[in-house]
């Protein structure tokens, strides 16, 4: 008998966005992280000219990736908030000039704010991801609704300010489940269809090192929200609990592990800077878990 890890995997979602249809669950995708922002804990400034955006964002499809995560606020522990204006000067005319390239894969737009989200949508993103789970623009919900996108909702509590003040938990999983089914309430009250709906349980947000790791050793958990899941663990400062100790090493094979074990444990995408590392480690994990 196969463990139950690998039949919650063998489930395929089909998930339809304006750009495409994403079939999760046979192989695990590659979502490539472009961060517009000049104080992002791993990247910041790196992609600071519309030129420089467009460019790494070809090249994150052409090494791989099946979607495209762009992202204009930071939203590392003890992060200022980005007013939502400044947030689409970074972002939208990113989302325009990949538009008018034909862009090959879909675009994500990874924001907090309805405003975004709705701009980034009519020009041509495809998806929402909101770090917030819907919780922080009470606009946010109807945005995704009328335009019929899927959406990624991620487990968080507070503000990226002040989130690891609220890392507290008597039942890690069993809480973390519970909020990620309130947020799926809250989608489907603002009138988002369940088949659009993603999940993250979001290592680093809201959670110690230890408790991210926890997380990523129970994802399986998840599988009873009857939902795809999407986890971050590139670069991510709980892996230097576990021997990496440098943004370097965090950066290399530890990354390349977390993400091993990401889709070992059950998720259907993983969000990471490194695409052609992600793309190679799961080439060879995927091979495996179809043997097994």
């Amino acid at each position: 008998m196969k463990r139950a890890i690998f039949d919650y995997r063998e489930r395929v979602f089909q998930v339809d966005a304006p750009a495409g249809t994403l079939v999760l669950g046979r192989d695990t995708l590659v979502m490539g992280i472009l961060n517009l922002t000049p104080d992002s804990f791993s990247d910041g400034g790196k992609y600071d000219t519309k030129k420089k955006a467009v460019d790494r964002a070809m090249q994150i499809a052409e090494e791989g990736a099946s979607l495209l995560d762009l992202g204009g606020e930071s939203t590392r522990p003890g992060a200022e908030p980005l007013p939502p204006e400044e947030e689409v000067k970074r972002v939208l005319p990113v989302v325009e000039a990949l538009f008018k390239k034909e862009y090959p894969i879909p675009i994500s737009i990874d924001t907090r704010n309805a405003s975004t989200a709705e701009k980034c949508l009519a020009a041509g993103a495809s998806i929402v991801n909101d770090v917030s789970g819907l919780r922080h623009d009470p606009e946010m919900g109807g945005v995704v609704a009328r335009a019929a996108v899927p959406v990624i909702l991620m487990h968080s509590r507070g503000t990226p300010k002040d989130m690891q003040e609220h890392a507290t938990y008597n039942d890690l999983m069993g809480e973390l489940v519970g909020e990620l089914r309130g947020r799926m309430q809250a989608a489907k009250e603002a009138g988002i269809d369940a088949s659009n709906v993603l999940l993250d349980p979001g290592l680093g947000f809201a959670k110690t090192a230890e408790q991210s790791i926890e997380v990523l050793r129970s994802l399986a958990e998840l599988r009873t929200l009857g939902r795809p899941v999407v986890v971050g663990p590139s670069r991510k400062s709980f892996l230097s609990k576990l021997g990496a100790s440098t943004p370097e090493e965090r950066a290399g094979l530890a990354t390349a592990a977390a993400v091993a074990a990401c889709s070992y444990a059950g998720a259907h995408i993983v969000r990471v800077h490194d695409v052609r590392q992600a793309v190679q480690v799961l080439r060879v994990v995927d091979g495996i878990r179809r043997l097994v």
